[in-house]
């Protein structure tokens, strides 16, 4: 079963996006499997990182800022270290789920990294039960 769901995003940040894929699991029905969550972007990503203290999720931006330069890349649209910033992040994790529940660990966060906001973003939520 495949949910979609759209996020509103800050011109460059990370998106706790963990309640809405927790909705979409629990409208799944799916006891025990696996979740995929896939953002359809590319100059967009998503992650599981902390999401106890917000200074972590900052840190991963200005890291992310640090290691893409801004440089006169050939790329027309002149977004080409969004592009980079996305494909470092990735553009899906796949998380178990266990008894209707993901199962993350205690302190992790589901995250949208938007690197060429703000724009309104779709994340799409697969569930498919245990093989």
């Amino acid at each position: 079963m495949i949910e979609k769901f759209y996020v509103s995003t800050p011109k460059i940040g990370m998106v706790d996006i963990t309640a809405a894929v927790k909705d979409a699991v629990a409208a799944s029905s799916v006891k025990d499997g696996l979740c995929q969550v896939f953002v359809p972007h590319t100059t967009a990503g998503v992650t599981i990182n902390e999401n106890a203290d917000p200074d972590v999720v900052k840190d991963i931006i200005a890291g992310l800022e640090e290691m893409v330069p801004r440089l006169a890349y050939r790329h027309s649209e002149g977004n080409s270290r969004a592009h980079i910033q996305a494909s470092l992040l990735g553009s899906s994790v796949f998380i178990p789920i266990e008894n209707y529940r993901l199962f993350l660990g205690t302190w992790q966060g589901i995250y949208l990294g938007e690197f060429d906001g703000p724009r309104r973003r779709t994340v799409c939520v697969n569930c498919g039960g245990a093989l």
